[in-house]
């Protein structure tokens, strides 16, 4: 376990299908992350580009290849950690994964995971999702960075939180902060957002580290916001509400000690 505590920064996006704009907004936040002192910072899911499904594609290729020196070069020049939010590269044909990545203060990718659940919904009769359709799952294999720094990162992307498993298995693997880089929809948002998030950090006694985009994305699609971080008690203690921008949280190793300590329902699972 790491033994010291620090900021960390949870950023909230609009992007849209303008990849310079988004690459902007993402390295304005993050600078202002590091000079805030944050010694980490994530950004959201598909914060490089959230236009159509078509186009994510077509330009998956471009995107990926883009990205990856972005996540890489900014990491470097503010000596910080981040969280590449996910972004769309190329898998069989027809098909991207949706990819998070984990990058160290040197510009070096520590840990990458690519989205497993994927989104097929109804959620009315003029709002539905079929991710299936082209992005392919990846490996179930649960993705954990163990870090003297800055802890136990365990990485999901979005739909993910909806699978209490999912996280158990992340846990087996010694996580102790869990992202959710996320677009999550307005529709279900805000209802499930707030309420999935801190039931992951209850019943893990673990930290949530949950960026978001926010607004609307075309005329269309509307996501719900509220990046937070919650802590292993089920607290929020950043919460970025409906604007873009940034919050900012303690990740601190004795409350994680001490909320396992009073609430040792990890040790007591029969399953």
């Amino acid at each position: 376990m790491f033994d010291r505590s620090y900021k960390a920064a949870v950023v909230q996006m609009n992007s849209q299908k303008d990849l310079k704009a988004n690459f902007e907004q993402a390295y304005g936040y993050i600078a202002s992350a590091a000079k805030e002192g944050a010694l980490i910072a994530g950004i959201p899911e598909y914060f490089a580009f959230l236009g159509g499904m078509k186009m994510r594609i077509e330009n998956a290729g471009e995107i990926a290849e883009i990205t990856s020196k972005f996540l890489s070069e900014t990491a470097a020049e503010f000596e910080i950690y981040l969280l590449g939010g996910s972004y769309p590269v190329p898998a069989s044909e027809g098909k991207v994964f949706n990819h998070a990545t984990l990058y160290n203060p040197e510009g070096r990718e520590l840990i990458s995971y690519d989205k497993v659940h994927l989104f097929d919904v109804d959620l009315s009769s003029s709002e539905a999702y079929r991710e299936s359709d082209y992005i392919e799952p990846g490996s179930p294999e649960p993705a954990v960075h163990k870090d003297q720094t800055i802890g136990n990162w365990g990485l999901s992307v979005c739909y993910d939180l909806r699978f209490p498993e999912f996280y158990r298995k992340l846990i087996d693997q010694g996580a102790e902060i869990l992202t959710v880089p996320s677009a999550f929809t307005y529709t279900t948002g805000k209802d499930h957002w707030e309420a999935l998030l801190r039931a992951r950090a209850i019943e893990n006694t673990a930290y949530v580290f949950a960026p978001a985009q926010t607004g609307f994305h075309g005329k269309d699609r509307k996501t719900w916001g509220h990046a937070m971080i919650v802590d292993p008690w089920g607290k929020i203690i950043a919460d970025a509400g409906s604007e873009p921008g940034i919050a900012y949280g303690e990740i601190n190793p004795a409350r994680l000690k001490e909320v396992r300590k009073k609430m040792p329902s990890l040790k007591h699972r029969r399953w």
